[in-house]
């Protein structure tokens, strides 16, 4: 998968694909329906399958001190697109002068004159433009007078009700990872860097792999099964293992984050790029007291150990 990332310098490999526009944050089952419309329109035209969006998410330009929201980073996203088959992403820099185009020069000027693109698929609930004052029937008009053609994608609706951004977050703030799950169509992951913590899980005899979720949306604080990719480094391949998200109130944390210990795993990931899938919430956030706490911590992350690998062994 090819990235773009300035309309204004686009090569003419990567110009005139069939291409959905949004946001796309977590790839749900909703974003999925959307791009697979632009995959079947680029295959009638001999077009490649394009994905338009924009880093930072328009929220943090707006609402900069806004809690984080985001379901997935960009990097997440990207592998993401790249798994379904998108050909192109078009990761347009988002700022204020983009924000500030009327509709007619976001269509003029990103689809036509920047991306050149041929066909554009957009939700149902779609808007764009200063103040979003341009929506799909603007969208379809530009399209007639510009010469792209333009489809729009119903809301897709599963069992719970409408599949969105919005409930996803709630089934995750609610320690429902596998309703999450539901409406996305893949468990969902947290990505980034491993980097270096306090090194107590060592200590006790869990060494754990630690990622930042500066700018995530939080899934509630406690226990989890999880599922890892390792995506870069000796040891890529997949694993399972359990999970710790929150502030370690052990150790009176302020910085929330997730360490993850992979089990049956010896080896050296610093720096190396993982990706972990919550897969079952197991239990909250606990503190031990008395003189043995370090004994009751050690024998309780042993207990959540075997409760996720009887739990992972039926995924």
């Amino acid at each position: 998968m090819r990235i773009v990332r300035d309309y204004s310098f686009v090569s003419e490999t990567d110009r005139g694909a069939s291409a959905a526009i949004g946001n796309f944050d977590g790839v749900h089952l909703g974003h999925r329906a959307v791009i697979d419309l632009a995959r079947r329109a680029g295959a009638e035209i001999g077009a490649p399958l394009g994905v338009v969006t924009f880093e930072p998410h328009p929220r943090e330009v707006f609402a900069p001190d806004a809690p984080p929201f985001r379901l997935t980073g960009s990097e997440a996203r990207a592998h993401r697109l790249e798994k379904i088959g998108v050909d192109v992403l078009y990761e347009l820099n988002f700022n204020r002068a983009l924000a500030a185009l009327s509709p007619e020069d976001f269509a003029r000027g990103v689809i036509v004159d920047g991306l050149g693109l041929r066909h554009v698929v957009v939700g149902a609930d779609f808007h764009f433009g200063k103040g979003r004052a341009g929506d799909t029937e603007t969208l379809k008009a530009f399209g007639t007078e510009m010469g792209f053609d333009v489809t729009v994608a119903e809301l897709v609706s599963g069992a719970a009700g409408r599949v969105s951004s919005t409930a996803i977050r709630e089934a995750l703030t609610d320690g429902r990872p596998r309703d999450a799950a539901a409406m996305l169509g893949h468990w969902h992951r947290m990505e980034g860097p491993v980097v270096h913590g306090d090194q107590r899980g060592r200590v006790l005899g869990f060494p754990t792999a630690n990622l930042s979720i500066e700018g995530l949306h939080r899934p509630k604080f406690g226990v989890y099964a999880v599922l890892i990719d390792v995506l870069s480094g000796p040891h890529a391949g997949s694993y399972r293992g359990a999970a710790s998200l929150g502030l370690r109130p052990q150790y009176r944390g302020e910085v929330p984050n997730l360490e993850t210990f992979i089990f049956d795993f010896r080896g050296d990931l610093y720096g190396t790029h993982i990706s972990v899938a919550l897969v079952e919430y197991l239990r909250p956030e606990m503190t031990f007291d008395g003189p043995d706490w370090e004994a009751q911590l050690v024998a309780q992350m042993a207990a959540d150990c075997d409760r996720a690998r009887e739990i992972l062994a039926a995924e």
